[in-house]
């Protein structure tokens, strides 16, 4: 029972939670643009159908992450943690772009494979990446520092 309770206790009170989730939607975010530039390559349908999946969940992802931010932000830096109002950006704008890819992959199957939205679609999977590395990389700097 005192190792449930000192498990608990690590997780809620010791540990961020913040650093638990974060890393998702970072490896999401790559893992579908991967799959995305296989499927391009390989002109296979599954990666695609992959891709699109894993961006949905990085959409998700970029909540939970945003939201356990938010509190270690108040718990840990009492409200007062650097670089916040560009994380806070940066999270949201990630969110609405895959929350935009993913709305628009699944209006239409179709959106890789018509040249007229390859360009897009590919840019935007790309977008999405680099700003959760662009995230991470801040996120990096408010823990260790330049």
């Amino acid at each position: 029972m005192e190792f449930i309770t000192r498990f608990v206790n690590a997780i809620v009170d010791i540990h961020p939670l913040h650093s638990m989730t974060v890393h998702f939607p970072i490896a999401l975010t790559g893992t579908a643009f991967l799959f995305l530039v296989l499927a391009l390559w390989r002109r296979n349908e599954a990666l695609e159908q992959a891709a699109f999946y894993l961006i949905a969940l990085s959409g998700i992802s970029t909540i939970i992450a945003g939201l356990t931010g938010y509190r270690d932000n108040i718990v840990r830096f009492e409200g007062e943690a650097p670089l916040v109002n560009a994380k806070v950006f940066l999270a949201l704008t990630l969110f609405v772009l895959t929350l935009g890819i993913t709305v628009s992959r699944w209006r239409d199957r179709e959106i890789l494979w018509r040249p007229s939205t390859m360009v897009m679609y590919l840019l935007a999977f790309t977008g999405s990446f680099l700003l959760a590395a662009t995230l991470g990389f801040l996120g990096g700097v408010i823990l260790y520092g330049f």
